[in-house]
């Protein structure tokens, strides 16, 4: 089967044997380390985020949870001798490196794997390491197109494997405090929910200097492209990959992800009923694919009660940071700011309005939610953060337990879900669906392709 029938297909097991037929010297290798027994681990793409953020909390844990890094996959070579600095630096220890994730499973034959590669490949790479017997830490988005996420999904639920995804606000005490408070039913039903992401960015996923210096033959470009249509090799396309569809959905996949996950963490609620959203390249028109401003509005509620629910609105912009970021969930007694922690009667239904309709008024009791563990502030997920380290170290403590993490495969599966509604509504201009029996996106009843 080749790139273009894979996609054409999306077969939901042809991922799954692909990755399983492209490392079968490392299948079978699946075991639970003993309590006192070192935990390899190895990397999978040695990435901005993962240097920034991820390696550091994972070397700080390291000694605590005695886990070791055993190597480190990239497919330019550039990133491999960085890796090899890195380590050599940091650690004092001298880590081998490997051209792709074959080697990486074949040699270095790690127990779990941190995966921080392009966009569209986390899904694939996931379906590999679990081939290969891995336990795993993966980058958010999960997936950017559905046959990726049930391939995925598939594929992890078969296995006894341990996944993490990085979706870090289920580590921050502020997010857990908030998910208890909307349990205790203390806040009412959810009527409405705002979030914004907003910067003045003109440089955001760009990588101009790196563009100039990098070449073709030292990329494994064929490699890098997996399951998407072949093209010809575009520096701009592997090192700002973000910026360009269908590597990356932008918007959705980076940012909107960590948003609208608290969503089905905080309600239960599987994915949107339905999504509409547009926008577009406004300011920043420098040769992308994906959109510099978009705003989408999400329906949710009970699948069986279409009389029911609540409306999202996302928007995002790389063109004027004013409003900032912001998550604010809505009920008819007030509201819950996520930022801030703070819940008040802000907008609730006064005193003098529920007389003159013979209602009961509805006014939440303001206070601060207690939080414990890490805080994460609603544009967080970046940087050497606290954040990152109790996400990793939830990881890790789960990797010995075997109990599921605070982010597991379904978390993924269900905020891969609402982005790919939201792209598809973007680029269509048709009002997106979701159907559960197929669980394929729709757009105008027609299923959503690349």
């Amino acid at each position: 089967m080749n790139r273009r029938q894979l996609i054409r297909t999306g077969t939901l097991g042809s991922l799954g044997v692909l990755a399983a037929r492209a490392i079968p010297g490392a299948l079978g290798q699946t075991r639970i380390p003993g309590a006192n027994e070192r935990i390899r681990v190895g990397i999978v793409g040695f990435s901005d985020r993962l240097v920034a953020s991820l390696l550091p909390a994972f070397q700080s844990l390291a000694e605590e949870f005695n886990v070791e890094i055993v190597g480190v996959s990239d497919l330019w070579s550039r990133r491999r001798t960085e890796a090899e600095a890195w380590f050599t630096k940091n650690t004092g220890k001298t880590i081998p490196t490997y051209r792709n994730n074959e080697e990486l499973y074949e040699k270095a034959k790690p127990d779990a794997v941190i995966i921080s590669t392009a966009d569209f490949q986390h899904a694939p790479h996931t379906i590999e390491a679990i081939a290969a017997g891995c336990d795993v830490y993966c980058e958010k988005p999960f997936a950017e197109t559905m046959q990726d996420a049930r391939a995925a999904l598939k594929a992890v639920r078969a296995s006894d494997r341990i996944l993490q995804v990085g979706s870090q606000r289920r580590s921050g005490g502020n997010y857990r405090a908030a998910y208890e408070y909307l349990k205790s039913g203390k806040f009412g039903p959810i009527v409405a929910v705002e979030m914004t992401w907003n910067v003045n960015q003109p440089g955001r996923w760009r990588r101009r200097d790196l563009v100039a210096s990098i070449r073709e033959q030292d990329v494994d470009w064929k490699r890098f492209q997996m399951n998407r249509p072949e093209a010809t090799w575009d520096p701009r396309k592997y090192l700002e990959f973000r910026l360009f569809w269908p590597y990356s959905s932008g918007i959705p996949g980076q940012w909107m992800c960590h948003q609208i996950d608290t969503i089905h963490w905080f309600t239960g609620l599987p994915h949107p009923r339905s999504v509409a959203a547009n926008g577009g390249i406004y300011q920043w028109k420098d040769g992308r694919t994906n959109f510099d401003t978009l705003a989408a509005v999400f329906d949710y509620g009970p699948l069986d009660d279409p009389g029911s629910g609540f409306q999202v609105t996302y928007s995002s912009r790389f063109s004027n940071s004013a409003g900032g970021t912001k998550e604010i969930y809505y009920s008819n007694g007030g509201e819950l700011n996520i930022d801030s922690g703070r819940v008040s009667d802000n907008g609730g239904l006064t005193e003098a309005e529920a007389k003159a309709m013979n209602l009961p008024a509805k006014r939440l009791d303001a206070f601060k939610l207690e939080s414990t563990g890490e805080i994460v502030t609603t544009s967080a997920n970046t940087g050497a953060d606290p954040l990152t380290n109790a996400h990793v170290r939830n990881w890790l403590e789960c990797l010995r337990s075997r109990k599921q993490p605070h982010a597991p495969v379904e978390a993924g599966y269900q905020h891969a879900i609402a982005c790919i509604m939201a792209n598809a509504a973007a680029r269509t201009g048709e009002r997106i669906t979701f159907d559960e029996t197929t669980q394929e996106v729709l757009a105008g009843g027609r299923v959503f392709h690349l």
